[in-house]
């Protein structure tokens, strides 16, 4: 159950100002049709978590726990550090609109999400927890928190949230959970 929890939570808050809000509200924007943006982010994270899940668990066949800890640990504060620097969206990444609009999504969001702060949480979380399925589905369901609203409510909700605020807080859980990693808190618990 921690693995999804703080997976949803992690995520959810990581991804608020990400460049994949960014481009919900755009393909909001652009296509003013919901349901097909709201499924194509939907596939395009389950497929992207997925492959970043498996890659997490994967990983920690390789290493030794002691190796992993440490690798884990550097990962969670640089996952804190990069929390704080703001994303910038660039346009071509939305421009599939041959596809229809759920093809679009599903293929913007996959690309965007490639090597983005929250698929690299996805591939830590996955090797800190060993629990593939709840950290994916968490993850997921974070992402979902996060766009879903954008999608649904644009432009109105987008200058009223305070994004600095929200990342801040996001850092601070992943420093946690890096510091906490590095000094060992999770074996105490067997992950």
């Amino acid at each position: 159950m921690d693995a999804f929890l703080v997976s949803t939570g992690i995520v959810a808050l990581a991804e608020i100002g990400d460049k994949t809000q960014l481009l919900a509200f755009i393909l909001a924007a652009r296509f003013r049709k919901k349901t097909p943006i709201v499924l194509g982010i939907l596939v395009a994270t389950l497929l992207n978590h997925g492959f970043a899940g498996a890659l997490g668990a994967w990983l920690t066949s390789l290493a030794s726990p002691q190796t992993m800890r440490w690798i884990l640990g550097a990962s969670f504060v640089g996952m804190a550090v990069w929390t704080l620097i703001p994303d910038k969206f660039d346009e071509s990444e939305a421009k599939f609109a041959r596809l229809g609009v759920f093809g679009t999504t599903l293929i913007a969001f996959f690309l965007a999400e490639m090597g983005d702060k929250t698929q690299i949480a996805t591939v830590a979380l996955a090797a800190q927890y060993r629990d593939f399925v709840p950290v994916v589905v968490g993850t997921t369901l974070g992402m979902m928190i996060a766009n879903v609203p954008a999608v649904l409510l644009g432009d109105r909700i987008a200058h009223r949230m305070p994004v600095r605020l929200v990342h801040g807080v996001a850092a601070a859980i992943f420093l946690a959970l890096g510091l906490a990693t590095l000094a060992g808190v999770g074996e105490a618990f067997g992950f």
